[in-house]
């Protein structure tokens, strides 16, 4: 499985953008997707996730500024981000839980940059 993230940038605070991640397999074969992001220096941590069922769950810091989503049609996750702030500043990852035969196994993308100035 391979994920690919893409829409990164740079970006001034108060300004919003939208990053998409396309996996390889289709979506509804995944027990969930989410993004993480990873800023210098520190870990990686949750952004969002979406289950197979279209259930989300947020970092609680985030909630109110970035949304995710997905579209099966086109078979791409989405992280609509909103009033960006310095601090949102990191490379950002998406992930996808396997079910099936893949059950418990996770799969990483290669990140996108997003670089908010203030």
């Amino acid at each position: 499985v391979q994920l690919q993230a893409f829409g990164g940038g740079l970006v001034q605070a108060g300004g919003s953008l939208r990053i998409s991640c396309e996996p390889s397999e289709r979506i509804f074969k995944f027990a969930s997707m989410g993004w993480y992001r990873q800023a210098p220096g520190s870990q990686r941590e949750l952004v969002a996730t979406i289950n197979s069922g279209g259930a989300i769950n947020y970092a609680d810091s985030l909630k109110d500024r970035f949304t995710i989503s997905r579209d099966v049609a086109k078979n791409t996750m989405y992280l609509q981000m909103d009033s960006l702030k310095p601090e949102d500043t990191a490379v950002y990852y998406c992930k996808a839980e396997g079910s099936g035969c893949t059950t418990g196994r996770g799969f990483w993308g290669q990140g996108t940059q997003v670089t908010v100035s203030s």
